[in-house]
């Protein structure tokens, strides 16, 4: 690493990072409704306080840096690769971005913007039919959507913890499990008997064991009511 290069106080990237994701995510999610940009607004948060300390200041670094030093005062934690704090702890000494945290973390990451995406597109096509959304995705989870965010920031979490979004992170899972039940009781009104059959039938935000590993054909119709 050069030691001219600054490992922080970088703020153009801090915004260029945080508007690519958040129009990446917009462009996965699709908000319309108050409650849609609610969900996405606190996913947006979430991001900027995330590559502040990844490029701007380093507060969770700064103040661990006592204890860290006293731990491990062989790595320098004012560096930028020492903010990849779980590949520092527990000893990988190579490239951090290729460490298994981090690769984890692209996994998680990933694997939130596709149950996004999935979610969008199969909601979309039942709200435009005006039916319950049961197909593909909806067929395993009945809130991908909001499960998906909550992977994204556990990817992020992984790659790149901090205290302030340590702190987030549970506050924003439990707004989406919130936001979720709310949309429950108003799928309910308006589907009724249907919808709760399916709530019976799909688990909320984990799906079960056996429903990943059907076959692939199950996921172009969804599992009937």
């Amino acid at each position: 690493m050069q030691q001219d290069v600054p490992a922080y106080g970088l703020w153009t990237l801090v915004v260029l990072n945080s508007a690519i994701f958040i129009i990446f995510a917009f462009s996965f999610f699709k908000p319309k409704t108050g409650r849609d940009w609610r969900t996405f607004g606190a996913f947006g948060a979430f991001l900027v306080a995330l590559f502040s300390e990844m490029y701007g200041f380093p507060l969770t670094i700064y103040l661990l840096s006592g204890w860290l030093q006293s731990r491990w005062p062989e790595i320098d934690w004012f560096s930028h690769d020492a903010g990849h704090l779980l590949e520092m702890i527990f000893g990988w000494r190579a490239n951090p971005h290729f460490g298994p945290f981090h690769l984890l973390s692209f996994v998680l990451i990933g694997g939130g913007f596709w149950l996004i995406s999935a979610g969008w597109q199969r909601l979309y096509l039942a709200q435009k039919r005006r039916e319950l959304a049961t197909a593909g995705v909806y067929g395993r989870i009945r809130h991908p959507q909001y499960a998906g965010f909550i992977l994204v920031m556990l990817g992020f979490l992984v790659q790149w913890p901090t205290i302030l979004t340590l702190a987030m992170f549970p506050v924003l899972v439990v707004m989406y499990v919130r936001l979720a039940r709310i949309e429950e009781k108003e799928a309910i009104a308006e589907f009724g008997d249907a919808y709760r059959h399916y709530m019976k039938d799909v688990p909320g935000f984990i799906p079960r064991l056996g429903s990943l590993f059907s076959r692939a054909e199950d996921e172009a119709d969804g599992p009937s009511l």
